[in-house]
């Protein structure tokens, strides 16, 4: 089976605009939950976000190029140039790539702002293009002109598993020899009136901030952003001297087939056993999961009894912890972010914490890294994703020494 490097790696979220400064408040537990901003003149009940207060898209762009990029659009290609600079990837080489971009909402800021000025404003026109701004492909489409990847490109949606979905298909693809490298990622910008209300009325959302695996959490935080890897056949990394940060070695999907909100262990254990099966991997060789962890009532549990179903004893020395708790449920972004966080981890021998933990849960029962990170050098990690409607992605990376 062939070896997938990671080769490049790029982000944005609340934590900040770049891998390093995500990272920076990763590694430390500083969280950048706080009071959403903007809808002060709302009905929204919604009071806390992880949101990209410092993201200034004309930072970014130059104004042609704003009329044509929905906001999830433009933290996916920020996520992706900085993915590509970093894997120091020539025009030639990005030529043959494939891109896969996942995507929980797709154009939603689009989609909002045209039926305002249809329906609230009266107005009898739209921007000529409303529908490849805000088309579900944007993202992707963006990247492969942005970046000049002619290769495979294509969005895959599946909820808050977006990401690790893709990015288990861009693995799948560079297995198959269809290409030697793809960059894979998701990108999720949640904020806007009608998403918010939406959201608001799924009584999921936590009033103040997230608490994953606590006895007192009371839900998920919102939060936007995007991460982009670069991933390539370990011998086409090797032949151009590429700088490795680890090796995906497993990818695991599964789907519950039960309920469409109520997560189903079972299902989320499949998805387990099948990438450790993938990595060809015992479960006593995993060090550390990055858990889906949203702080939701039903979740944490269930994605704790998956564990414990999988790793038996193991379970007892595993480090868990949810980033979550410091940047948000990002979405169909959120599987690439806390791969870069698994990544990195791996990499410094530093395990992000779970911030805002206060008493363990009822049926919470692991060592979820609370407040504080801890200081392991880890050679297998694991990264789950666990998505409404049951969709299930689990990946597992290798430190590369």
């Amino acid at each position: 089976m062939k070896g997938i490097a990671v080769t490049g790696l790029g982000c944005i979220s609340a934590l900040g605009g770049n891998v390093e400064e995500n990272w920076a408040a990763l590694s430390t537990g500083r969280s950048a939950i706080g009071h959403l901003q903007g809808f002060e003149e709302t009905d929204l009940k919604v009071a806390t976000a992880a949101q990209a207060k410092d993201f200034v898209p004309e930072s970014h762009f130059q104004a042609a190029q704003l009329g044509l990029l929905d906001r999830h659009s433009q933290l996916a290609l920020v996520a992706a140039r900085e993915a590509v600079e970093d894997a120091g990837l020539s025009p030639e080489q990005l030529k043959p790539m494939a891109a896969v971009v996942g995507t929980g909402c797709g154009g939603k800021e689009t989609d909002e702002l045209t039926y305002q000025r249809l329906y609230r404003d009266g107005k009898p026109r739209v921007h000529p293009f409303t529908i490849p701004r805000g088309m579900p492909s944007a993202a992707s489409s963006q990247v492969s002109m942005q970046l000049g990847i002619q290769g495979p490109c294509f969005t895959l949606a599946s909820a808050c598993a977006s990401a690790n979905h893709a990015i288990a298909q861009a693995v799948l693809m560079i297995r198959a020899g269809i290409v030697d490298a793809a960059i894979a990622g998701g990108a999720d910008a949640p904020f806007t009136y009608g998403l918010l209300k939406s959201w608001e009325a799924l009584r999921v959302l936590s009033p103040e901030t997230c608490r994953p695996f606590s006895a007192d959490r009371k839900g998920l935080v919102l939060g936007e952003g995007a991460g982009m890897v670069i991933l390539e056949s370990l011998e086409h990394a090797q032949a151009r001297g590429a700088h490795i940060y680890a090796i995906l070695s497993g990818i695991g999907m599964s789907a519950d087939a039960a309920h469409i909100t109520d997560p189903a262990s079972e299902g989320a254990a499949r998805a387990i056993q099948a990438a450790l099966a993938d990595a060809r991997k015992d479960p006593g060789e995993i060090d550390y999961i990055n858990a889906h962890g949203t702080g939701t009532l039903l979740n944490d549990p269930s994605e704790t009894r998956a564990i414990h179903a999988v790793f038996g004893r193991d379970a007892e020395r595993l480090l868990v912890s949810s980033t979550k708790s410091m940047h948000g449920h990002t979405l169909g972004a959120a599987g690439a972010i806390e791969l870069i966080a698994t990544v990195k981890a791996l990499q410094e021998g530093v395990i992000p914490p779970t911030a805002n933990f206060t008493a363990p849960g009822e049926g919470c029962d692991l060592n979820y890294v609370p407040n504080e990170p801890a200081r392991v050098s880890c050679k297998s990690a694991m990264s789950n994703s666990f998505a409404f409607g049951g969709l299930n992605a689990v990946l597992v990376v290798d430190r590369f020494d």
